[in-house]
């Protein structure tokens, strides 16, 4: 009954939301916000598995490869950093400075290094996923509790046993929000690095949308990206929920007492 109870809250809001656009643009006649019952019809005309495969495939590869990169230098450089006060110092402004860049921006810039091919695309993707990922790994590895690593070390815990032992299990909960935060991060910048001199991808397809006013076409590709975002945030939250079992579990026994 949980798990029914959860699916029921989690598409509730949608579906009210749907069928209150559906009712609130039931007979517009505006040419910019065609009716939904219109931009239905347009989907399932528009997005076929040839389109699926020729423009939400590449688009998926670019924002997995991205957002593996980014998770993998974000937190392997936020244990170094974290595990080290001296380095913490030194690095922490240029970290700051980085961070507060709009990672839009960058794209005209990195176009001229790597091209207008998929390297240019992940890069934008890695640049702006990476911030959130390791801040948080950061802090979460500064938190770890003193005396968890000093039984460790008692213990004879030490090296590459005390980073994946000891330090990662228990900054996980806010590595796990980094990443989270970094998710939405990645199909952000995926379509906005689309719209920059791509043939194929879902942002191009909804700019060319656009710009041929073909705008029922262009809702759909919009509503697209919103399903793949929900459906992406959900598959990240079974995840988490698995990986952090043991979180969730002392959570629930503190709730109790």
């Amino acid at each position: 009954m949980n798990v029914v109870k959860r699916i029921l809250l989690a598409v509730a809001l949608p579906l009210i939301l749907f069928a209150g656009w559906y009712l609130l643009s039931a007979g517009s006649e505006s040419f910019y916000s065609p009716p939904l019952e219109k931009i239905l019809v347009a989907f399932g005309d528009t997005w076929s598995l040839d389109r699926l495969r020729a423009d939400v495939a590449p688009s998926l590869l670019r924002l997995f490869a991205g957002y593996l990169l980014a998770a993998l230098i974000g937190i392997g450089a936020g244990v170094a950093i974290g595990m080290n006060r001296r380095l913490r110092a030194t690095v922490e402004p240029v970290l700051e400075f980085f961070r507060a860049i709009p990672p839009p921006v960058l794209v005209p810039v990195i176009m001229l290094f790597a091209g207008i091919g998929d390297a240019m695309k992940v890069i934008v993707i890695v640049f702006g996923c990476i911030w959130p990922i390791l801040l948080n790994t950061v802090e979460g590895v500064r938190a770890v509790d003193g005396v968890v690593l000093e039984t460790a070390r008692s213990y004879g815990v030490n090296g590459v046993a005390r980073i994946t032992k000891v330090i990662l299990p228990s900054a996980g909960p806010q590595i796990a929000a980094g990443l989270r935060q970094a998710l939405s991060i990645a199909i952000i910048l995926m379509v906005i690095s689309e719209m920059f001199a791509a043939s194929n991808g879902l942002g191009f397809t909804i700019v060319q949308f656009q710009r041929s006013f073909a705008i029922p076409e262009m809702w759909s590709g919009i509503i697209l990206l919103g399903l793949l975002g929900f459906v992406l945030s959900l598959l990240f939250r079974l995840a988490e929920r698995r990986a952090l079992r043991w979180y969730e579990g002392l959570r629930a026994a503190q709730r109790q007492s």
